[in-house]
């Protein structure tokens, strides 16, 4: 397996664990303490000082990423996701597709907290063989709150009769069926989790471990693993692959704009091919969409 920096030592099941930075060695699943997580990080105000404007939420989302990141960027993928399950507790999601390599970071959070909330897609586009995986997947590593996300019904009606809007306009078709639903889903929570890498290219190359999202932090705990991590880990705990990985499929997304790809070819290149899209758009900063869904489907 891959290692950055100080060297490994080997984990209770046999994984090697990346050391903690500044030479400090932690079991990946010792809990961390609220302070040692994020310590306060702006100097006190002089009793006779006038009081500053209270900073926005996203600059204090930004001050906090960067304070974290910069502890945890060369950490286990489990002592992130410890720190992350300390810092919010129930106030923490992890959001997966339950793709071609998602069976990784939902393992990990399964040793960590399995009774996180996962928050689930469920575009109504997606290839049977990802909902079956879902379902075996999410039994398999006893997965206690996997909540499936939808479209609302009247954003369908109007924005997406005729369930063609991909045809025209793959970017609005994923706003509905995508965005939308993980931001009225997002509303009740304080941070969340990701499965995102670097070795998939784009504008992941920079991505960060953890990092500022609408006024959030969001934690990407594999940002460091390459592909031969992910397929250590898996071969090393059994996972079961996503079934159509075995048919050319290395990422996997709703089945009108994810293809097979070939051999060589960048493992997001099957993606809405040809059409210099490479995000759906929940990882894209943006205003916000969607209100906090009051009744109704999500």
């Amino acid at each position: 397996m891959t290692v950055a920096g100080p060297s490994p030592r080997p984990a209770a099941d046999g994984l090697a664990v990346r050391a903690a930075p500044a030479g400090r060695l932690r079991d990946p699943l010792q809990p961390w303490g609220r302070s040692e997580i994020l310590p306060e990080t702006l100097p006190q105000a002089r009793p006779d000082a006038v009081a500053p404007a209270a900073p926005s939420p996203d600059s204090v989302a930004e001050q906090q990423a960067a304070v974290l990141d910069a502890r945890l960027r060369d950490a286990d993928p489990l002592e992130i996701l410890q720190a992350a399950s300390d810092l919010y507790g129930d106030q923490l999601a992890l959001v997966s597709s339950f793709g071609a390599e998602s069976a990784v970071l939902l393992h990990l959070a399964s040793r960590v907290r399995p009774q996180i909330p996962v928050l689930f897609l469920d575009t109504g586009m997606l290839f049977g063989q990802t909902l079956d995986y879902r379902k075996q997947l999410a039994a398999r590593l006893g997965l206690t709150d996997v909540r499936d996300l939808r479209p609302r019904f009247q954003d369908l009606a109007v924005g997406d009769p005729d369930a063609r809007l991909w045809k025209t306009d793959t970017d609005a078709c994923c706003n509905i069926r995508k965005v939308m639903p993980l931001d009225r889903a997002l509303a009740g929570f304080e941070g969340w989790v990701t499965g995102r890498k670097r070795f998939h290219g784009g504008d992941r190359l920079r991505l960060a471990v953890v990092e500022a999202s609408e006024g959030k932090l969001k934690f990407n705990p594999l940002a460091n693993w390459d592909k031969a991590d992910l397929d250590a880990y898996l071969a090393l705990h059994d996972l079961p692959a996503h079934p159509l990985v075995a048919q050319g499929f290395p990422s996997i997304g709703c089945w009108p704009c994810t293809n097979p790809v070939e051999d060589g070819e960048d493992v997001r290149s099957g993606r809405w091919a040809g059409q210099g899209k490479t995000e759906c758009g929940i990882h894209v900063a943006r205003a916000h969409v969607a209100p906090p869904n009051v009744g109704g489907d999500i």
